[in-house]
């Protein structure tokens, strides 16, 4: 694994971003993104439909004392965060696969969430020189600061010295 010192941020915008400005060290936060009772529930309906994300006044005698997204709908906001501002959309191949994936506390209606990613790891495929492979520490904030959720991902993401001209 790569170390270096904390880097605060991207020294490159994310439209030019290529595998090469993901240094380990890096640390970015993006957001927040305010979560809505209608959201939360709109959300379980469709895709986690538990009493405790779909209904408001049942959830209140369940195990979290109220409305609670599910941890799905949270790494889905995180994913938003992710695209809209950390992986440039032209130089994301894409994701092997996410590890140690951990929901640490329930996110409730007013809840504003705010994203943080540490490059922890960046290195050249092996195989495929027009790219590399980064692994990031992801961190899903409440507004307070606490965790409410992490993952650990990894990414491939073209390299600058073989992406194609966008003339």
């Amino acid at each position: 694994m790569n170390s270096a010192p904390e880097t605060p941020e991207f020294t490159v915008p994310l439209a030019d971003r290529h595998f090469e400005d993901y240094v380990p060290g890096t640390v970015s936060t993006y957001g927040p993104i305010t979560v809505t009772e209608a959201e939360i529930v709109a959300f379980a309906r469709a895709f986690d439909p538990q009493q405790m994300h779909t209904d408001p006044a049942a959830s209140v005698d369940g195990p979290f004392g109220g409305l609670i997204a599910s941890g799905w709908h949270t790494t889905a906001i995180m994913m938003r965060l992710m695209a809209d501002n950390y992986l440039n959309q032209w130089t994301s191949l894409a994701s092997p696969g996410v590890d140690e994936l951990r929901w640490h506390l329930p996110v409730r209606p007013g809840d504003a969430l705010s994203a943080r990613f540490t490059v922890l790891d960046a290195r050249p495929s092996r195989t495929k020189p027009d790219r590399g492979l980064v692994r990031t520490r992801i961190e899903l904030l409440r507004q307070d600061g606490a965790v409410v959720m992490s993952q650990m991902m990894m990414n491939l993401i073209r390299s600058r010295s073989t992406a194609a001209p966008t003339d």
